[in-house]
């Protein structure tokens, strides 16, 4: 039996490799929080499909900012 070789092309590796690099692809819980928080601050373009976990994660926390600063109370001197 010929065992089977796992070079750089494989699939495991590529795997392994976009895993050390933090490219794995967003959770179905990050989509729906991305999808949901675009559609709140008016943002459509903030949500995409195939986003790695951490550009999701990335955009998530900037569009929770966003929410956060639009409920502010307006400053007044």
């Amino acid at each position: 039996m010929e065992q089977e070789k796992r070079g750089p092309g494989s699939r495991e590796s590529q795997y392994m490799s976009r895993k050390g690099h933090g490219l794995e692809p967003m959770t179905g819980a990050q989509a729906a929080d991305l999808k949901t928080l675009a559609d709140e601050v008016c943002e459509p373009s903030a949500y995409e499909l195939g986003l790695s976990r951490s550009e999701a994660s990335r955009r998530i926390d900037v569009l929770r900012e966003k929410l956060r600063i639009g409920e502010l109370p307006p400053h007044t001197d």
